[in-house]
């Protein structure tokens, strides 16, 4: 067992994993599309009345994601605040991942503004050194696209993850296998990508206060307190590679939710109600694109002081239209909503998904009625990929409009800067040209 000053016996890189992770991404692309930003304290969620990102500027104030925008304008009123953008923070995503794809083809997009990338072999190929590599590729991000990205590298995936957090913004932390000892006794154990405050505090009780505490324990104890997850944990950070890049899209879903915010607070029951639906509805089109059903639901409505009831329901029959489920979700909101209350949002989340295949009919189940709708599921879905999603919605989308107009209405830039023949859901596909002045 290792000892605090043994290092582990691992080449530099048996394996080479980059991990890259955009600093602040929002408010970088908001500071790279209009560079009279740059400098300033920025901050986007205005659409929400809560911060979901801020500029590295603004934090240097104490202004974090998660606090009250009005909160935050006191703490400084020079803070610009933006609504959010996501079209524009989608393209910059995309161009990030094709930059990376240039170096590599196994790159896995963890989320909009993180990914990893495989550069095992590639010494040869590009005759140089795995850091080279690294930096090349972040420095074409940071170029191409005015932003910044910090880079880890390392022999796995918690480990390149770890090292990305490790110096922000535009870091660049390498750890090759001989220096994972150093460096793992630089962190705390909440740190770790997969420890949460429960096993962060399991762990503290048996002494362990870094990863390198965690990974000076015998394998079989790993195993023995957290199990599977603990052992795969374990190895990782001792530089043995449990989770490949996966370059493949994700098609398979454990749940899938969703929540949207209101742009402001209302207590109109038609109007919670239709923005209720509208999230069964988008729930239900990503259910049957990736050909799943669900057998459970789960609905809550938030209120505005961030407090949440809900209830879940199991149904006797797995489904994946949504007509099919409308009626149990209204007897759930009568359940849930209360005459006088502000709610801030709507949710819903299916659980124990199944592939959707051909079942076994009940006795007494309306077979044919249940084709119909299954039909005509497929047919909206078709008409919405043609022409915009939610272009044909149930007749409660006719309540949409029943809110107060506030400044949290106000449209990102790109809403109102419709090239010809646009429109807010069809865009132009135009291609980028770059060109070097």
């Amino acid at each position: 067992m290792p000892t605090e000053k043994q290092p582990l016996t691992l080449s530099s890189y048996p394996s080479a994993i980059l991990h890259v992770d955009a600093d602040a991404f929002f408010t970088s692309v908001e500071q790279s599309v209009h560079p009279e930003l740059k400098g300033r304290p920025v901050v986007t969620g205005k659409e929400r009345g809560i911060i979901a990102c801020a500029s590295y500027e603004a934090k240097a104030i104490g202004i974090r994601r998660g606090v009250a925008l009005w909160d935050a304008r006191r703490m400084c009123r020079e803070l610009v605040v933006l609504p959010s953008d996501y079209e524009t923070y989608s393209i910059y995503s995309k161009r990030m991942f094709d930059i990376m794809r240039r170096y590599t083809p196994t790159v896995q997009e963890h989320s909009v503004d993180e990914g990893f990338a495989d550069l095992s072999g590639l010494r040869r190929m590009y005759r140089t050194s795995y850091e080279e590599i690294a930096k090349r590729m972040q420095r074409d991000i940071c170029g191409e696209l005015d932003i910044t990205v910090s880079v880890g590298l390392s022999p796995t995936k918690s480990l390149s993850k770890l090292a990305s957090d490790f110096e922000k913004p535009h870091g660049f932390t390498p750890v090759p296998g001989h220096q994972i000892h150093e460096f793992l006794q630089k962190l705390d154990l909440s740190d770790v990508w997969g420890f949460g405050p429960n096993t962060v505090n399991l762990l503290h009780k048996h002494g362990l206060r870094t990863p390198f505490d965690f990974i000076s324990r015998p394998e079989k104890w790993a195993g023995k307190m957290l199990g599977k997850i603990g052992l795969e944990i374990w190895n990782e950070l001792r530089g043995k590679s449990m989770y490949p890049v996966s370059p493949e899209e994700k098609i398979t879903y454990a749940s899938i939710s969703k929540c949207k915010t209101f742009t402001s607070p209302s207590s109109d029951r038609d109007f919670v109600y239709a923005k209720l639906i509208r999230n069964v509805e988008s729930a239900f089109i990503k259910l049957r694109r990736y050909n799943l059903q669900a057998r459970e639901i789960y609905i809550g409505l938030r209120h505005q002081d961030f407090t949440q009831e809900g209830l879940e329901a199991r149904l006797n029959r797995a489904t994946s239209i949504t007509q099919e489920i409308v009626p149990l979700v209204r007897n759930i909101f009568e359940q849930l909503y209360r005459e006088g209350i502000e709610y801030r949002c709507t949710l819903i989340v299916l659980s124990r998904l199944e592939p959707l295949r051909n079942e076994q009919f009940e006795l007494f189940e309306d077979r044919v009625k249940i084709e119909k709708l299954f039909r005509a599921s497929r047919v909206i879905d078709e008409v919405n990929e043609q022409f915009g999603k939610h272009k044909l919605s149930l007749g409660t989308s006719l309540f949409l409009p029943n809110h107060k107009i506030t400044e949290r209405d106000d449209q990102p830039w790109r809403k109102g800067k419709l090239l010809k023949g646009e429109t807010a859901r069809k865009r132009l596909n135009l291609p980028r040209l770059s060109i070097d002045v």
